[in-house]
This record gives structure tokens, C-alpha cells and sequence, in this order.
């Protein structure tokens, strides 16, 4: 066949569409419990309400009711001096909770503590949850006893101070910010982690009761 002939086919055939074609979108695969639990316990590391958090081995009961619920927490943790029981459910798990309809509503334990339940909604609720998450990627960035001596110092002289100014006594870490940050996962510096990391983000010295394992 002829090249005129081949581009004479060629103008003939029906003209392509130009639109995107639609894919069908698939659904987001739910958040494991093992994944949930790591950031609630990540957010847990970094909020300076929370004074301590451990497992909570013992059952406790509830009052729901003419019935009383004996259920053993995830969680115990203390904030400002009062227990709180807290349980992380994915969503599958939520569905089936026994605690589920009175949770909703406000429930304690017998002995007072309140118990509350821990989602993904309210786990990786914005902004809080990306700023977690900018703050525990710096964990690893070194910080050598000298820059930690010089922040540290800085935040007891003058107190609460924006983090691009504390950043400022950084000197041999490349990046000043991410000391400082590295500083918070350590627990030795507050971040208020209910706002988005900025430069007038306030940063303090976070103090909390240390117990020496040696007894120095």
C-alpha cells in the first residue's frame, strides 16, 4: 500500500478520546491496631500533660446499667496526677467494643478513673498528628553534648522561647531546628504538639521526675 494511501487510513480513523480515563479508586486499607497503638503511643511521648503511661495489667469494673463490666485497658496513663484508662481501637474492633455505647457518652471505673477510647479519627486528628510526626523524624539527628548543654542552658536562663531562636544556640548540628526537636523526643524539651511546627512554635524546658535505676 502507498504512503498516501496509509495516511488516507490514517485520517479516517475515529479521533481519541483526550479525557483521563477513570480508574476505579480503591478503597484506603484500614489502620491496623499495631499501627494505631504506635501513634498514640509517639503522642503520648511528646505531650507533657502526660506524666507517665504503662499498661493497665488489672481489670477494672463498670457499672453499665444493671450490669457491671469487669475490662482490662490498653492503657493507664496519669495526666496532671489523675489516672485515665484508654483503649485503641482500629475500626473493626470499635464496631465490637464492649465499652463502645457507654464511652460515647462518658464512663468511669468503679474506682473513678474515666476510660475513654482511642480511634483513628481522634489518634491522627490534625494538626496535631503531623506535627508528631515531624518532631519523631528528627529523633535520630546526633546531638552532640555541647549543642545539648547550650539549648538546654538557653531554655532555664530565659524560660519559654520560639524555636527558630532556640535553634539559634545549635552550633555544630547542620540543621539547628532538628536538634532542638531531637532534644523533645528525648523528653527534655515541651512542644506544644497540639499546633502546627512554625518558627514562632514555643518551646520550655520540659522537667519531669527522674528515677536513677544505680540509686547514684
Amino acid at each position: 500500500m502507498s504512503a498516501p494511501a496509509i495516511l488516507d487510513l490514517s485520517d479516517r480513523r475515529p479521533p481519541r478520546r483526550t479525557g483521563s480515563r477513570r480508574t476505579a479508586k480503591r478503597p484506603a486499607p484500614s489502620l491496623t491496631r499495631n499501627a494505631l497503638i504506635a501513634d498514640f503511643l509517639a503522642i503520648c511521648q511528646l505531650d507533657s500533660g502526660v506524666e507517665s503511661l504503662r499498661a493497665a495489667a488489672d481489670p477494672a469494673s463498670f457499672a453499665i446499667g444493671r450490669e457491671t463490666v469487669e475490662h482490662v485497658a490498653d492503657f493507664e496513663i496519669v495526666r496532671d496526677g489523675s489516672p485515665i484508662l484508654v483503649d485503641v481501637a482500629a475500626e473493626d474492633d470499635l464496631l465490637i467494643h464492649p465499652l463502645r455505647a457507654a464511652a460515647i457518652h462518658g464512663i468511669s471505673a468503679s474506682d473513678g478513673r474515666p476510660f475513654t477510647i482511642e480511634t483513628a479519627e481522634s489518634i491522627r486528628a490534625e494538626p496535631r498528628f503531623t506535627t508528631m510526626r515531624l518532631i519523631m523524624a528528627c529523633r535520630r539527628t546526633p546531638v552532640t553534648a555541647g549543642d545539648r548543654v547550650r539549648v538546654l542552658h538557653q531554655l532555664d536562663e530565659v524560660g519559654a522561647m520560639r524555636l527558630v531562636d532556640c535553634a539559634s544556640a545549635v552550633m555544630n548540628t547542620q540543621d539547628g531546628v532538628a536538634a532542638v526537636l531531637a532534644l523533645a523526643c528525648e523528653g527534655l524539651i515541651a512542644v506544644d504538639i497540639s499546633r502546627p511546627i512554625l518558627p514562632e512554635t514555643q518551646v520550655r524546658r520540659r522537667r519531669l521526675p527522674y528515677s536513677d535505676p544505680f540509686a547514684f
